[in-house]
C-alpha cells in the first residue's frame, strides 16, 4: 500500500506483510519501503541488513540512518520505523500455551499473581501481551531480553491510561499493541528496537518508559506490541 509520511510529524510506522516461506527477504522488502518513505529516497538507494549485533539496520547513500525493528511470527512479518527515537516490536502467533507456569518461572511476581486471577480462558493471551511487550521494549532499549528483561515490570494491560502507556522505571519508554486493521481475527502487534535474549520458544521449552497499545486479540489471530521512547505522534499500520 502506498502511503506518504507527514513533514514535521514523529509517527511510527508499522509495517504488516504475509510470505509464502521468505521471512528474511519479506523483511529486507518492508525495510526498503520504510527506508524510501521515512528517508525520502527512491528504494533502490537503500541499504538493508543486520549490525555486529544482529540489530536489523536501514541506511541511504548518504549515510542517512533510521531507528527500526523487525519481528516476525509465522507466515507474518513485521517492521516498525521512525525518523528519530528508539523504537521496538514483536509479534506473536495467539496460542494455547502454560502460562501461569510460564509466567511464574520468567515473570516478576506481582506480574503473574495479576496473569493468575485472570479468567482461565484469556490467562494464554495476557501472557502473549506481557511478553510481547517485553520483547518491544527491549529491542527498543537495544538489548533484548538480555539482563532480565522478562523480569522488567510493563504496564499492566487491563490498567487505566491511554493508548501509549510509560513502562515503570526510568528511560521515558512506552510500549502498546495496535490493531491490524481489516483483520477479521483482531491482530494484536507488539512494537520495539534490537533483538537479544530468550524466545518465547526457549522460555516454554526449558527451564525507561514504553507505551503499550491496547486491542482484542482473536483465536488463531497475532499479538503485536510497540515500544517508543520519548513522545511520538502517532502510530500507523500499513498493509503491504
Amino acid at each position: 500500500m502506498s502511503q506518504s509520511a507527514v513533514p514535521g510529524r514523529d509517527t511510527v510506522y508499522v509495517w504488516f506483510g504475509r510470505t509464502a516461506g521468505d521471512r528474511p527477504e519479506a523483511a529486507r522488502r518492508l525495510l526498503r519501503h520504510a527506508g524510501g518513505m521515512l528517508l525520502g529516497r527512491v528504494e533502490t538507494e537503500i541499504r538493508v541488513g543486520r549490525d555486529a549485533a544482529g540489530r536489523p539496520f536501514v541506511r541511504a547513500g548518504d549515510a542517512a540512518e533510521l531507528p527500526v525493528s523487525v519481528s516476525h511470527a509465522g507466515d507474518a512479518v513485521v517492521v516498525a520505523a521512525r525518523r528519530a527515537g528508539p523504537v521496538g516490536v514483536d509479534v506473536e502467533t495467539r496460542r494455547e500455551l502454560p502460562a501461569v507456569a510460564l509466567a511464574r518461572r520468567w515473570f516478576a511476581p506481582g506480574e503473574a499473581a495479576w496473569l493468575a486471577d485472570r479468567p482461565a480462558e484469556r490467562r494464554a493471551e495476557a501472557f502473549l501481551l506481557l511478553w510481547t511487550a517485553k520483547e518491544a521494549v527491549g529491542k527498543a532499549l537495544g538489548r533484548g531480553l538480555r539482563d532480565g528483561g522478562l523480569g522488567r515490570l510493563m504496564p499492566r494491560p487491563d490498567g487505566p491510561g491511554g493508548l501509549l502507556r510509560p513502562v515503570p522505571g526510568p528511560g521515558g519508554l512506552r510500549v502498546g499493541h495496535p490493531r491490524l486493521a481489516g483483520d477479521a481475527a483482531g491482530d494484536r502487534v507488539a512494537t520495539a528496537a534490537p533483538t537479544g535474549g530468550p524466545t518465547l520458544s526457549d522460555a516454554a521449552a526449558g527451564p525507561s518508559g514504553l507505551a503499550l497499545f491496547d486491542t482484542v486479540a482473536g483465536p488463531g489471530g497475532l499479538v503485536l506490541a510497540v515500544a517508543v521512547g520519548g513522545p511520538v505522534d502517532g502510530v500507523e499500520i500499513v498493509t503491504d
